[in-house]
């Protein structure tokens, strides 16, 4: 995920500079979720005082010795202007646990207490490892379909119901941003 986030960062969140989203990295999201006290982590975590919107993806791992364990994503789209968290998962209701305990955790974080709401609609994986390219492919859509579209008075239907999620299309997709990468790193290079 983490080229992912690189390349709506650079290429799409730095040329709007109205923008106020953040994109939470993995880690950072794990490192939330497992914390006892979240104010704890408000050195190590962006400032999110003018924020509007923060991308979590959620994983369902329980150890916290192990950060690249668990099974499966999940996205977290919290609107801190509208006080919601709303929880994408490809195979509902697989992460809702981790996704309400994020959700909390993040209201303490952030002062301000979140409504959170599951999104039974969300795009369905047909097997047990889509999971990751669902979450990358719903992170851009959202982003760059709805949030950075919409006007500042307009209210946005945060919903993906109904939109078809072509895994083998998002990994395909995420393979020529890497590579674009991987090329630009090499053009630096010589």
């Amino acid at each position: 995920m983490p080229p992912l986030f690189r390349y709506l960062e650079r290429d799409f969140l730095s040329q709007q500079h109205s923008s106020n989203i953040v994109l939470l990295r993995p880690s950072m999201s794990f490192m939330l979720i497992q914390t006892p006290n979240p104010l704890t982590l408000k050195d190590a975590l962006p400032n999110f005082s003018k924020t509007t919107h923060i991308f979590l993806p959620i994983n369902d791992c329980r150890n916290a010795n192990q950060a690249e364990g668990g099974s499966h994503w999940s996205l977290l789209l919290v609107s801190i202007v509208d006080g919601v968290a709303f929880h994408y998962d490809s195979l509902n209701p697989s992460n809702k646990d981790e996704a309400i305990t994020t959700t909390k955790k993040l209201g303490i974080l952030l002062g301000k207490q979140l409504q959170f709401l599951d999104l039974p609609d969300s795009p369905q994986q047909e097997n047990s490892s889509d999971c990751g390219v669902f979450v990358c492919v719903q992170m851009k859509h959202l982003l760059l379909k709805k949030l950075m579209r919409a006007n500042k008075q307009q209210k946005v239907s945060m919903s993906l119901g109904g939109k078809h999620i072509d895994a083998g299309q998002g990994r395909k997709t995420m393979l020529e941003i890497i590579e674009g990468f991987r090329k630009e790193g090499e053009r630096r290079r010589s």
